[in-house]
């Protein structure tokens, strides 16, 4: 069912998926970015459990349509990221199963960084204040406490100014990480790295090689081997201390089979048995590492973590590859590899405007940077 809001400046089409796919100017709201329509359709169609996907489509006053912007709700632990009340938190739950948790609307990707669906650059400014103008009211009108926007780049903070000014704040989300490959090869930038880290580094794989070889294959389609390397998959996820959404089988499948130019999945073998897989996309110079699946019989041992990211970088120069860039978390080896943070914002405001002149001090307790050390070692650290 859509919904419409009228603003100064024109109006907001809220539409599900199903009713957006008349909507021509969807696919070029996010055609420049890796993850385009064709990934947020993937996600909405294989990512049922507890979100609700909704898109708005925002037209000025003459009916020209000047940006699409996926948003969704969902119920959100508001301790996620903040281990020490976790287990106190936790406890009360089981008699208040809502405890410190808010229905949210958020502004972005379920599985990824945000971005702005404006169809032309120049229409950022426009959508943002469209966006101010109307969401707040959706949200209320759909019992929404809060609406966030989700995992921003610093790049988008002179765009998104204008929502600190009027009633946002703005707090740290876990940053990505991002990694030059300006090498000639994996051995030249092996050489950069620090004295120790290269120890280290020569030590595992030393003892990686003392094992059966493992065989690399890249392929675009996993379709036929789901079975294998879903369970690897669920290991990494289930060991994660910060959890918001759970990839299912039919995501890996659909990713694969609809953005086949984009979608990389890096698999190893072991006698014929896949122990590790890694999920990647590439698009305009950059690998995105996003999802790790790992088989801990023999991860550990192997050093398939280490062993991952070597042949990772080094199919990424063998491509003319000129940036890694990896998905939140997992921040000490990524501090070793020499990698830079790459800063990700929240953008928070409650639609109760008491409640909200409040909210920030809460907000800056809450969130989840602060309660990472590690985050505070790499050079670039006050970018967040």
């Amino acid at each position: 069912m859509e919904e419409t809001i009228s603003f100064r400046n024109g109006r907001a089409r809220v539409l599900d998926g199903a009713a957006l796919r008349s909507c021509e100017t969807w696919q070029k709201a996010l055609q420049r970015k890796a993850k385009d329509h064709r990934f947020y359709e993937i996600v909405e169609q294989t990512l049922v459990s507890g979100f609700e996907h909704r898109y708005v489509v925002l037209e000025d006053t003459s009916g020209n349509v000047r940006g699409v912007q996926p948003v969704f709700f969902v119920r959100q632990n508001l301790v996620e990221g903040v281990p020490a009340l976790r287990a106190a938190v936790e406890t009360i739950r089981r008699v208040l199963p809502r405890f410190l948790t808010l229905r949210l609307l958020m502004v972005g990707c379920v599985a990824g960084e945000g971005h702005l669906g404006a169809c032309r650059p120049e229409d950022e400014e426009w959508l943002v204040a469209a966006l101010h103008s109307t969401l707040h009211i959706y949200a209320r009108r759909c019992g929404a406490s809060l609406v966030v926007f989700k995992d921003f780049r610093s790049s988008y903070r002179t765009s998104l100014q204008a929502l600190v000014r009027n009633g946002y704040t703005r707090v740290p989300s876990m940053p990505m990480t991002r990694l030059s490959l300006r090498y000639k090869n994996f051995d030249a930038y092996f050489a950069s790295l620090s004295k120790a880290t290269r120890k280290d580094l020569r030590r595992k794989f030393r003892t990686a090689g003392k094992a059966e070889p493992l065989a690399l294959e890249v392929r675009t389609d996993v379709t036929a081997i789901l079975d294998e390397i879903y369970p690897l998959y669920l290991q990494v996820h289930e060991r994660s201390a910060l959890k918001f959404e759970t990839l299912t089988k039919d995501y890996f499948r659909e990713l694969g089979q609809r953005m086949p130019d984009r979608v990389r999945f890096f698999l190893w073998r072991q006698h014929g048995r896949i122990v590790a897989f890694s999920l990647c996309l590439v698009h305009e110079g950059a690998i995105y590492d996003d999802y790790l699946g790992l088989d801990y019989r023999v991860a550990l041992d192997l050093h398939l973590y280490f062993l991952s990211f070597r042949d990772v970088i080094t199919w990424a120069i063998a491509q003319g590859l000129d940036r890694y860039l990896s998905s939140p978390l997992n921040y000490e080896p990524k501090l070793h590899f020499g990698c830079d943070l790459m800063p990700l914002d929240l953008y928070v405001k409650h639609t109760s405007p008491l409640l909200n002149r409040l909210f920030p001090p809460l907000l800056k307790l809450l969130e989840p940077t602060r309660h990472d050390a590690v985050l505070q070692r790499f050079a670039n650290a006050d970018e967040l």
